[in-house]
Protein backbone atom coordinates (compact mmCIF):
# COMPACT_ATOMS: atom_id res chain seq x y z
CA UNK A 1 0.00 0.00 0.00
CA UNK A 2 2.91 2.24 0.74
CA UNK A 3 4.11 1.87 -3.03
CA UNK A 4 6.28 4.76 -3.83
CA UNK A 5 7.74 5.03 -0.17
CA UNK A 6 9.16 1.31 0.09
CA UNK A 7 10.73 0.89 3.69
CA UNK A 8 14.59 0.30 3.93
CA UNK A 9 16.35 1.90 6.90
CA UNK A 10 15.59 4.26 8.72
CA UNK A 11 18.58 5.62 10.19
CA UNK A 12 19.28 8.64 12.16
CA UNK A 13 16.22 10.34 10.41
CA UNK A 14 13.77 12.24 12.41
CA UNK A 15 11.18 10.05 13.36
CA UNK A 16 7.89 12.34 12.88
CA UNK A 17 7.78 15.67 10.89
CA UNK A 18 3.85 17.20 10.45
CA UNK A 19 2.80 19.60 7.50
CA UNK A 20 -0.96 21.36 8.20
CA UNK A 21 -2.84 24.53 7.53
CA UNK A 22 -4.62 25.26 10.33
CA UNK A 23 -4.19 26.23 14.15
CA UNK A 24 -6.60 23.93 15.17
CA UNK A 25 -5.00 21.17 13.71
CA UNK A 26 -1.62 22.05 14.42
CA UNK A 27 -2.58 22.04 18.43
CA UNK A 28 -4.00 18.17 18.39
CA UNK A 29 -0.67 17.30 16.43
CA UNK A 30 2.03 19.24 18.66
CA UNK A 31 0.11 17.38 21.97
CA UNK A 32 0.40 14.06 20.26
CA UNK A 33 4.23 14.94 19.06
CA UNK A 34 4.24 15.55 23.14
CA UNK A 35 2.99 12.55 24.24
CA UNK A 36 5.07 10.60 21.74
CA UNK A 37 8.28 12.31 23.36
CA UNK A 38 8.68 14.22 20.01
CA UNK A 39 9.82 17.93 19.61
CA UNK A 40 6.63 20.45 18.55
CA UNK A 41 8.67 22.18 16.80
CA UNK A 42 8.51 18.92 14.14
CA UNK A 43 4.95 19.91 13.05
CA UNK A 44 4.96 22.72 10.86
CA UNK A 45 2.45 25.60 9.82
CA UNK A 46 2.21 25.15 5.95
CA UNK A 47 0.49 21.90 4.28
CA UNK A 48 1.50 19.73 1.78
CA UNK A 49 3.23 22.87 -1.07
CA UNK A 50 5.75 23.48 2.43
CA UNK A 51 6.40 20.18 2.57
CA UNK A 52 7.54 18.95 -1.05
CA UNK A 53 9.52 22.54 -0.55
CA UNK A 54 11.46 21.36 2.63
CA UNK A 55 11.87 18.51 2.07
CA UNK A 56 14.10 19.10 -0.99
CA UNK A 57 16.31 20.16 0.47
CA UNK A 58 16.06 18.05 3.83
CA UNK A 59 16.23 14.10 4.80
CA UNK A 60 12.64 12.81 5.03
CA UNK A 61 10.99 11.84 8.64
CA UNK A 62 10.40 8.02 9.39
CA UNK A 63 6.90 9.23 9.24
CA UNK A 64 5.39 12.17 7.21
CA UNK A 65 1.74 14.08 7.86
CA UNK A 66 1.00 16.53 5.25
CA UNK A 67 -2.40 18.32 4.97
CA UNK A 68 -3.95 18.39 1.81
CA UNK A 69 -6.84 21.22 2.56
CA UNK A 70 -5.44 23.73 0.17
CA UNK A 71 -4.29 21.13 -2.62
CA UNK A 72 -6.31 21.90 -5.88
CA UNK A 73 -4.61 18.73 -7.42
CA UNK A 74 -4.24 16.32 -4.19
CA UNK A 75 -2.88 13.20 -6.50
CA UNK A 76 -0.77 15.79 -8.81
CA UNK A 77 0.99 17.22 -5.31
CA UNK A 78 1.57 13.68 -3.65
CA UNK A 79 3.26 12.56 -7.00
CA UNK A 80 5.82 15.48 -6.61
CA UNK A 81 6.19 14.73 -2.82
CA UNK A 82 6.92 11.04 -3.78
CA UNK A 83 9.99 12.73 -5.95
CA UNK A 84 11.11 14.58 -2.71
CA UNK A 85 10.83 11.94 -0.26
CA UNK A 86 13.28 9.13 0.73
CA UNK A 87 12.61 5.64 0.74
CA UNK A 88 11.12 4.17 3.80
CA UNK A 89 9.28 7.09 4.59
CA UNK A 90 5.41 6.49 5.90
CA UNK A 91 2.91 9.34 4.96
CA UNK A 92 -0.14 10.28 6.39
CA UNK A 93 -2.39 12.35 4.88
CA UNK A 94 -5.39 14.84 5.77
CA UNK A 95 -8.08 16.88 4.38
CA UNK A 96 -11.58 17.71 4.36
CA UNK A 97 -12.65 16.26 1.23
CA UNK A 98 -15.02 12.95 2.01
CA UNK A 99 -14.99 11.17 -1.07
CA UNK A 100 -14.38 7.45 -1.93
CA UNK A 101 -12.76 7.94 -5.55
CA UNK A 102 -9.69 10.73 -3.56
CA UNK A 103 -9.04 8.03 -1.06
CA UNK A 104 -9.28 4.95 -3.21
CA UNK A 105 -6.63 7.48 -5.38
CA UNK A 106 -4.59 8.36 -2.54
CA UNK A 107 -3.85 4.69 -1.54
CA UNK A 108 -3.12 3.88 -5.10
CA UNK A 109 -0.39 6.55 -4.71
CA UNK A 110 0.96 4.87 -2.17
CA UNK A 111 -0.21 6.40 0.88
CA UNK A 112 -0.82 4.17 4.42
CA UNK A 113 -3.86 6.13 5.43
CA UNK A 114 -6.28 9.61 4.91
CA UNK A 115 -7.45 11.04 7.77
CA UNK A 116 -11.03 13.27 7.44
CA UNK A 117 -10.53 16.56 9.07
CA UNK A 118 -11.34 17.89 11.91
CA UNK A 119 -8.42 15.48 12.97
CA UNK A 120 -9.37 14.47 16.60
CA UNK A 121 -6.10 12.70 18.76
CA UNK A 122 -7.39 9.23 19.17
CA UNK A 123 -7.30 8.85 15.28
CA UNK A 124 -3.56 10.50 14.87
CA UNK A 125 -2.54 8.22 17.48
CA UNK A 126 -4.00 5.07 16.20
CA UNK A 127 -2.90 6.20 12.40
CA UNK A 128 1.01 6.94 13.88
CA UNK A 129 0.43 3.67 15.62
CA UNK A 130 -0.46 1.74 12.44
CA UNK A 131 2.74 3.86 10.60
CA UNK A 132 5.24 2.24 13.28
CA UNK A 133 3.53 -1.10 12.67
CA UNK A 134 4.52 -0.74 9.51
CA UNK A 135 8.39 0.68 9.73
CA UNK A 136 8.95 -2.40 12.34
CA UNK A 137 7.12 -5.10 10.13
CA UNK A 138 9.66 -7.77 8.53
CA UNK A 139 9.99 -7.79 5.32
CA UNK A 140 8.53 -9.89 2.89
CA UNK A 141 8.98 -11.08 -0.47
CA UNK A 142 6.31 -10.37 -2.42
CA UNK A 143 7.13 -12.29 -5.17
CA UNK A 144 7.29 -15.54 -2.84
CA UNK A 145 3.71 -15.81 -3.08
CA UNK A 146 2.74 -19.21 -4.32
CA UNK A 147 -1.01 -18.42 -4.94
CA UNK A 148 -2.13 -14.87 -6.10
CA UNK A 149 -5.33 -13.00 -4.32
CA UNK A 150 -8.69 -14.53 -5.50
CA UNK A 151 -11.20 -12.43 -4.95
CA UNK A 152 -15.01 -13.69 -4.98
CA UNK A 153 -18.36 -11.92 -5.31
CA UNK A 154 -21.75 -13.87 -5.02
CA UNK A 155 -24.82 -11.90 -5.95
CA UNK A 156 -27.87 -13.17 -5.69
CA UNK A 157 -30.35 -12.00 -8.13
CA UNK A 158 -33.27 -12.08 -6.13
CA UNK A 159 -33.89 -12.44 -1.78
CA UNK A 160 -33.95 -16.20 -1.48
CA UNK A 161 -32.19 -17.75 -3.92
CA UNK A 162 -29.47 -19.08 -1.79
CA UNK A 163 -26.23 -16.51 -2.65
CA UNK A 164 -25.41 -16.74 0.87
CA UNK A 165 -25.63 -20.42 1.57
CA UNK A 166 -23.51 -20.22 -1.53
CA UNK A 167 -21.03 -17.86 -0.04
CA UNK A 168 -20.34 -19.64 3.59
CA UNK A 169 -20.02 -22.96 1.50
CA UNK A 170 -17.27 -21.68 -0.70
CA UNK A 171 -15.45 -20.11 1.80
CA UNK A 172 -15.95 -22.84 4.06
CA UNK A 173 -14.56 -25.13 1.07
CA UNK A 174 -11.79 -23.24 0.21
CA UNK A 175 -10.41 -22.92 3.43
CA UNK A 176 -10.59 -26.67 4.17
CA UNK A 177 -10.42 -28.25 1.31
CA UNK A 178 -7.81 -25.83 -0.61
CA UNK A 179 -5.94 -25.55 2.69
CA UNK A 180 -6.24 -21.61 1.95
CA UNK A 181 -6.76 -18.87 4.35
CA UNK A 182 -10.10 -16.97 3.33
CA UNK A 183 -11.69 -14.11 4.42
CA UNK A 184 -15.94 -14.25 4.20
CA UNK A 185 -17.14 -10.75 4.00
CA UNK A 186 -20.64 -10.95 4.85
CA UNK A 187 -21.65 -7.27 3.81
CA UNK A 188 -25.23 -7.33 4.39
CA UNK A 189 -25.33 -5.40 7.52
CA UNK A 190 -28.22 -5.63 8.94
CA UNK A 191 -30.12 -9.16 7.97
CA UNK A 192 -26.31 -11.11 6.83
CA UNK A 193 -26.53 -14.45 7.97
CA UNK A 194 -22.55 -15.61 7.18
CA UNK A 195 -22.04 -15.90 10.95
CA UNK A 196 -25.64 -17.17 11.91
CA UNK A 197 -25.14 -19.85 9.70
CA UNK A 198 -21.82 -21.45 11.56
CA UNK A 199 -23.02 -21.28 14.34
CA UNK A 200 -21.34 -17.92 16.00
CA UNK A 201 -21.68 -14.69 17.13
CA UNK A 202 -20.66 -11.61 14.79
CA UNK A 203 -19.42 -9.24 16.71
CA UNK A 204 -19.47 -5.92 16.21
CA UNK A 205 -16.55 -5.50 13.82
CA UNK A 206 -18.49 -5.12 10.31
CA UNK A 207 -20.24 -1.87 12.27
CA UNK A 208 -17.30 -0.44 13.63
CA UNK A 209 -15.61 -0.22 10.69
CA UNK A 210 -18.15 1.41 8.73
CA UNK A 211 -18.40 3.64 11.77
CA UNK A 212 -14.40 4.05 11.84
CA UNK A 213 -12.63 3.56 8.41
CA UNK A 214 -9.69 5.48 9.16
CA UNK A 215 -9.28 2.55 12.08
CA UNK A 216 -8.74 -0.47 9.59
CA UNK A 217 -5.52 -1.84 9.21
CA UNK A 218 -4.61 -5.95 9.69
CA UNK A 219 -4.64 -5.51 13.12
CA UNK A 220 -7.83 -4.35 13.53
CA UNK A 221 -8.84 -7.23 10.90
CA UNK A 222 -6.97 -9.29 12.94
CA UNK A 223 -9.43 -8.43 16.52
CA UNK A 224 -12.90 -7.88 14.93
CA UNK A 225 -12.93 -10.95 12.75
CA UNK A 226 -14.51 -14.51 14.02
CA UNK A 227 -12.88 -17.25 13.47
CA UNK A 228 -14.59 -20.25 12.06
CA UNK A 229 -11.15 -22.80 11.68
CA UNK A 230 -7.98 -22.04 11.35
CA UNK A 231 -8.22 -20.83 7.91
CA UNK A 232 -11.62 -19.28 7.65
CA UNK A 233 -12.57 -16.14 9.41
CA UNK A 234 -15.90 -14.08 9.19
CA UNK A 235 -16.82 -10.14 8.91
CA UNK A 236 -20.44 -10.12 9.44
CA UNK A 237 -22.79 -7.77 11.42
CA UNK A 238 -26.57 -8.01 12.54
CA UNK A 239 -27.07 -4.10 13.04
CA UNK A 240 -29.97 -3.03 14.45
CA UNK A 241 -32.95 -2.29 11.81
CA UNK A 242 -33.46 0.82 13.87
CA UNK A 243 -30.27 2.24 12.91
CA UNK A 244 -29.64 2.72 8.96
CA UNK A 245 -26.25 2.51 8.16
CA UNK A 246 -24.92 5.70 6.84
CA UNK A 247 -21.62 5.57 5.10
CA UNK A 248 -19.70 6.59 1.52
CA UNK A 249 -18.38 3.26 0.99
CA UNK A 250 -15.17 3.89 1.98
CA UNK A 251 -15.05 1.37 5.06
CA UNK A 252 -15.72 -1.35 2.20
CA UNK A 253 -13.32 -0.98 0.00
CA UNK A 254 -10.80 -0.42 3.09
CA UNK A 255 -11.90 -3.79 4.17
CA UNK A 256 -11.22 -5.48 0.74
CA UNK A 257 -7.47 -3.75 0.99
CA UNK A 258 -6.67 -5.38 3.90
CA UNK A 259 -8.69 -8.89 2.99
CA UNK A 260 -5.94 -8.85 0.31
CA UNK A 261 -2.88 -8.18 2.55
CA UNK A 262 -3.99 -10.83 5.28
CA UNK A 263 -5.62 -13.78 3.10
CA UNK A 264 -5.46 -15.99 -0.32
CA UNK A 265 -9.31 -16.15 -0.58
CA UNK A 266 -11.84 -13.11 -0.28
CA UNK A 267 -15.45 -14.37 -0.76
CA UNK A 268 -18.03 -11.79 -0.75
CA UNK A 269 -21.53 -12.08 0.08
CA UNK A 270 -22.72 -9.12 -2.08
CA UNK A 271 -26.75 -8.18 -1.46
CA UNK A 272 -27.28 -6.97 -4.80
CA UNK A 273 -28.77 -3.25 -3.73
CA UNK A 274 -24.82 -2.80 -3.11
CA UNK A 275 -24.31 -2.16 -7.08
CA UNK A 276 -26.32 0.55 -6.99
CA UNK A 277 -25.01 2.41 -4.41
CA UNK A 278 -21.54 1.47 -4.30
CA UNK A 279 -20.35 0.00 -7.80
CA UNK A 280 -16.50 0.26 -6.26
CA UNK A 281 -16.94 -2.66 -5.09
CA UNK A 282 -16.04 -5.20 -7.69
CA UNK A 283 -13.46 -3.10 -9.40
CA UNK A 284 -10.95 -5.69 -7.93
CA UNK A 285 -13.02 -9.09 -7.54
CA UNK A 286 -11.69 -11.90 -9.89
CA UNK A 287 -15.01 -13.78 -9.89
CA UNK A 288 -18.55 -12.73 -9.87
CA UNK A 289 -21.26 -15.67 -8.97
CA UNK A 290 -24.62 -14.67 -10.11
CA UNK A 291 -26.75 -16.71 -7.94
CA UNK A 292 -30.51 -17.10 -9.82
CA UNK A 293 -33.48 -19.44 -9.54
CA UNK A 294 -35.10 -20.78 -13.26
CA UNK A 295 -38.16 -17.80 -12.75
CA UNK A 296 -39.29 -15.06 -14.86
CA UNK A 297 -38.22 -12.52 -12.32
CA UNK A 298 -34.98 -13.75 -11.53
CA UNK A 299 -34.11 -14.06 -15.59
CA UNK A 300 -34.98 -10.42 -15.33
CA UNK A 301 -32.72 -9.39 -13.23
CA UNK A 302 -30.01 -11.98 -14.08
CA UNK A 303 -30.45 -9.76 -17.97
CA UNK A 304 -30.06 -6.35 -16.05
CA UNK A 305 -27.22 -7.72 -14.00
CA UNK A 306 -24.91 -9.51 -16.36
CA UNK A 307 -25.22 -5.46 -18.25
CA UNK A 308 -24.42 -4.21 -15.09
CA UNK A 309 -20.73 -6.48 -14.92
CA UNK A 310 -20.06 -5.95 -18.06
CA UNK A 311 -19.89 -2.23 -18.26
CA UNK A 312 -18.84 -1.75 -14.76
CA UNK A 313 -16.74 -4.53 -14.18
CA UNK A 314 -15.31 -6.00 -17.11
CA UNK A 315 -12.39 -7.74 -15.41
CA UNK A 316 -14.46 -9.82 -13.81
CA UNK A 317 -14.81 -13.45 -14.65
CA UNK A 318 -18.90 -14.20 -14.39
CA UNK A 319 -20.71 -16.95 -13.62
CA UNK A 320 -24.14 -18.44 -13.61
CA UNK A 321 -25.58 -20.20 -11.08
CA UNK A 322 -28.59 -21.73 -11.16
CA UNK A 323 -29.48 -22.71 -7.39
CA UNK A 324 -32.63 -24.57 -6.05
CA UNK A 325 -33.22 -26.53 -9.22
CA UNK A 326 -36.43 -28.78 -9.28
CA UNK A 327 -36.70 -31.88 -11.65
CA UNK A 328 -40.21 -30.72 -12.25
CA UNK A 329 -42.76 -27.62 -11.76
CA UNK A 330 -40.11 -25.44 -12.86
CA UNK A 331 -41.47 -21.77 -13.87
CA UNK A 332 -39.35 -21.38 -16.73
CA UNK A 333 -37.08 -24.18 -18.77
CA UNK A 334 -32.90 -23.90 -18.36
CA UNK A 335 -33.19 -23.76 -22.43
CA UNK A 336 -35.64 -20.68 -22.07
CA UNK A 337 -33.63 -19.11 -19.24
CA UNK A 338 -30.33 -18.86 -21.19
CA UNK A 339 -31.82 -17.71 -24.52
CA UNK A 340 -33.70 -14.90 -22.08
CA UNK A 341 -29.88 -13.78 -21.02
CA UNK A 342 -28.22 -14.79 -24.00
CA UNK A 343 -25.47 -17.02 -22.61
CA UNK A 344 -25.55 -20.64 -21.44
CA UNK A 345 -26.06 -21.31 -17.56
CA UNK A 346 -22.56 -22.22 -15.99
CA UNK A 347 -24.05 -24.66 -13.31
CA UNK A 348 -26.78 -25.90 -12.33
CA UNK A 349 -27.25 -26.83 -8.32
CA UNK A 350 -30.40 -29.51 -7.55
CA UNK A 351 -32.62 -28.24 -4.17
CA UNK A 352 -32.44 -30.15 -1.64
CA UNK A 353 -34.92 -29.36 1.55
CA UNK A 354 -34.15 -31.99 3.37
CA UNK A 355 -29.89 -30.91 3.52
CA UNK A 356 -30.58 -27.24 3.77
CA UNK A 357 -32.52 -28.27 7.12
CA UNK A 358 -30.09 -30.26 8.60
CA UNK A 359 -27.20 -27.91 7.75
CA UNK A 360 -29.43 -25.26 9.64
CA UNK A 361 -30.00 -27.72 12.53
CA UNK A 362 -26.12 -28.19 13.07
CA UNK A 363 -25.33 -24.53 12.78
CA UNK A 364 -22.62 -25.91 9.62
CA UNK A 365 -21.93 -25.05 5.92
CA UNK A 366 -23.93 -27.23 3.71
CA UNK A 367 -20.88 -28.70 2.36
CA UNK A 368 -19.58 -29.77 5.51
CA UNK A 369 -22.93 -31.30 7.46
CA UNK A 370 -24.49 -32.84 3.88
CA UNK A 371 -21.34 -33.89 2.09
CA UNK A 372 -22.55 -36.58 0.02
CA UNK A 373 -25.45 -34.50 -1.30
CA UNK A 374 -25.71 -33.29 -4.41
CA UNK A 375 -25.94 -29.36 -3.40
CA UNK A 376 -22.72 -30.20 -1.94
CA UNK A 377 -21.09 -31.46 -5.31
CA UNK A 378 -22.54 -28.91 -6.99
CA UNK A 379 -20.81 -26.37 -4.18
CA UNK A 380 -17.66 -28.38 -5.15
CA UNK A 381 -17.56 -28.21 -8.84
CA UNK A 382 -18.10 -24.55 -8.43
CA UNK A 383 -14.91 -24.01 -6.58
CA UNK A 384 -12.86 -26.41 -8.95
CA UNK A 385 -14.18 -24.34 -11.93
CA UNK A 386 -12.95 -21.05 -10.11
CA UNK A 387 -9.44 -22.52 -8.97
CA UNK A 388 -8.85 -24.34 -11.74
CA UNK A 389 -10.06 -21.90 -14.30
CA UNK A 390 -12.49 -24.50 -16.02
CA UNK A 391 -14.86 -22.24 -16.36
CA UNK A 392 -16.43 -22.73 -20.14
CA UNK A 393 -17.26 -19.55 -22.08
CA UNK A 394 -20.15 -18.00 -21.90
CA UNK A 395 -20.37 -17.18 -25.56
CA UNK A 396 -19.26 -19.49 -28.60
CA UNK A 397 -16.34 -18.20 -30.48
CA UNK A 398 -18.23 -17.64 -33.76
CA UNK A 399 -21.67 -15.69 -32.22
CA UNK A 400 -19.96 -12.20 -33.17
CA UNK A 401 -20.86 -13.12 -36.59
CA UNK A 402 -24.40 -13.86 -35.50
CA UNK A 403 -26.99 -10.84 -35.11
CA UNK A 404 -27.30 -9.84 -31.65
CA UNK A 405 -30.87 -9.40 -30.09
CA UNK A 406 -31.46 -6.73 -27.76
CA UNK A 407 -30.99 -7.20 -23.81
CA UNK A 408 -34.13 -7.31 -23.65
CA UNK A 409 -35.71 -9.55 -26.27
CA UNK A 410 -35.36 -12.85 -25.13
CA UNK A 411 -37.23 -11.92 -21.62
CA UNK A 412 -40.05 -10.02 -23.78
CA UNK A 413 -39.87 -13.44 -25.51
CA UNK A 414 -40.67 -15.35 -22.32
CA UNK A 415 -42.98 -13.09 -21.24
CA UNK A 416 -45.10 -13.88 -24.64
CA UNK A 417 -45.09 -17.03 -24.02
CA UNK A 418 -46.47 -16.94 -20.58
Amino acid sequence: MNAPWKSTIAGARDPFMGYVCDDLTLDVIRTVCDEMGWPQEKAFKGGLRNAVQSLSISASPQILLVDLSESGDPIGDINGLAEVCEPGTVVIAMGQVNDVRLYRDLMMSGLQDYLLKPISPDSLRDAIAHAQMILNAPKHDDGSKDHPHMSMAIIGTRGGVGASTIATSVAWLLSQQQGQLTGLLDLDVHFGTGALSLDLEPGRGLTDAIDNPSRIDGLFIERAMIKANDKLSILSAEAPINSPILTDGTAFFQLQEEFRAAFENTVIDLPRSMLIAYPHLLQDVNVAVVTCELTLASARDAIRMLAWLKSNAPQCQTLVVANKVQSGGVEISRKDFESSIERKIDLMIPYDAKATAQAAKLGKPLVESVRSSKVSAGIITLVDMVKNSTVPESIDDDSAAKPKKSVMAGFKSLLAKK
